[in-house]
């Protein structure tokens, strides 16, 4: 079996590509030995939990795919266990575009970002979604003090994984990591400035 992402994502055409500009060498190592991959470890799961957002891929009945980015407070995604993902579908836009995909074909994609420190986790998985009056499953994937309505929840069986590259990744960050990095700088300007006006008052 060997690594279940490349066992995915590898298909024939893909191959041949590989072989056609020299990458195909390194990639074949994923293939054979072990199943790896298949199952989110200690540090997947910490990732994903860190995440305030994600982006998710589908495919609709016409052949078109389709990218939808779903967001929340950190954590909104859950690691239910290894094999799981589970979150709350908030209302967005109600053009039902991602639900209306997975209802026909319950494949998707997803990539986590961690723009600061240029890392991203990319996933295989299938979908299957919870309807709003399934109470008690709701209830815990409730955010709570977050404000949005949720429509349903996805739980996503994890089918493959892979970490990329840092290459081509330009850091972003929040508001709130903007805030946090520079609250030291404010601190010390305070400080300077009361300084300053002891020294004016003649008060130093």
């Amino acid at each position: 079996m060997g690594n279940r992402f490349a066992e995915l994502a590898f298909t024939p055409t893909v191959k041949e590509l590989q072989t056609q500009h020299g990458s195909r060498r390194s990639y074949a190592r994923m293939e054979g030995g072990p199943t790896v991959h298949d199952r989110l470890g200690p540090d997947e799961a910490a990732f994903i939990r860190e995440r305030d957002s994600l982006y998710m891929a589908s495919v609709g009945e016409t052949g078109w795919p389709y990218i939808q980015h779903r967001g929340g407070p950190r954590g909104f995604v859950r690691v239910v266990d290894p094999e799981t993902l589970a979150f709350s579908d908030f209302t967005g836009n109600r053009q039902y575009i991602s639900v209306g995909n997975v209802t026909k074909d319950d494949r998707v994609a997803l990539f986590f970002m961690d723009y600061p420190n240029q890392t991203r986790l990319k996933l295989l998985g299938r979908v299957k979604l919870i309807p709003p009056d399934a109470t008690a499953i709701m209830e815990q994937l409730a955010v709570p003090g977050y404000a949005a309505r949720p429509e349903r929840g996805m739980f996503i069986h994890v089918e493959g994984f892979d970490w990329n590259c840092p290459q081509h990744i330009t850091p972003r960050f929040t508001q709130a990591q903007v805030e946090q990095a520079v609250a030291p700088l404010h601190q010390r300007i305070a400080s300077l400035e009361a300084q300053l006006q002891r020294l004016k008052s003649g008060k130093a």
